[in-house]
């Protein structure tokens, strides 16, 4: 369990004791069981993290509710939105190994977090993941009941394939932006676990072979200079 769990289920149990030795038995049981599901709510499973080259997990514990077509700074790709209920857990976790080239929190509204618009209008910090592949995005974002997004890394910090970076409280949503290289595994619908469940394949190759072909182009661009002007 995460430290923040400590903070309120404690006082929560502490009131049910003394509530039970006042003998209000009612308000005793209702103090333990808001207590014990805190305690759950802030629960924080070990994860097998894949090592599948190119591999890109899930940040968050819950059920796709969208996968779509969607440009990012003019780039081509497409966004997963994940819904997380208030019974699944809600550390997030790094979707692949690199480096959280940006970092930023934009606040917002409060919106129902199934709901298409939360991804661009509720309150969120959005994450710039520089890995082997290239950059990618994803976002913590809070819901009708999460009013806190809570993130443990800084700008130019390096994460590994599966490592915490943070919570929301209470129920939200987390998205992923991959680009159009990336070869999406998930569909709406299916449930997934953070850290555990790859939602996409997207091999370092890619940015290679492209590499390559652009080096390739430009060798013979030079040869065919050269040949013009002899």
């Amino acid at each position: 369990m995460v430290k923040e769990g400590y903070y309120f289920g404690l006082p929560l149990l502490v009131l049910g004791g003394a509530a039970y030795l006042a003998q209000w038995t009612v308000v005793a049981v209702v103090l333990v069981c808001l207590a014990l599901f805190v305690f759950s709510f802030f629960r924080d499973p070990e994860r097998a993290i894949p090592a599948e080259p190119g591999a890109i997990v899930s940040p968050g514990d819950g059920r796709v509710v969208v996968v779509t077509d969607e440009e990012n700074a003019g780039r081509p790709g497409k966004r997963i939105s994940i819904f997380l209920a208030v019974w699944n857990v809600h550390v997030n976790r790094a979707p692949a190994a690199g480096v959280i080239t940006k970092m930023e929190y934009r606040p917002g509204k409060f919106l129902a977090a199934m709901r298409e618009r939360a991804s661009m209008e509720n309150e969120q910090n959005v994450f710039t993941l520089s890995s082997e592949a290239g950059d990618m995005v994803f976002k913590q974002i809070a819901g009708l009941i999460a009013r806190r997004v809570v993130s443990w890394k800084q700008e130019g910090e390096r994460v590994a394939r599966g490592e915490r970076i943070g919570l929301v409280r209470f129920g939200s949503r987390v998205d992923v932006w991959l680009p159009k290289d990336a070869e999406i595994l998930v569909r709406v619908g299916e449930n997934v676990k953070g850290g555990s469940s790859v939602l996409a394949l997207w091999p370092a190759k890619a940015v290679h072979s492209h590499f390559e072909d652009r080096q390739a182009s430009d060798a013979d661009t030079s040869v065919s200079a050269v040949g013009k002007q002899n």
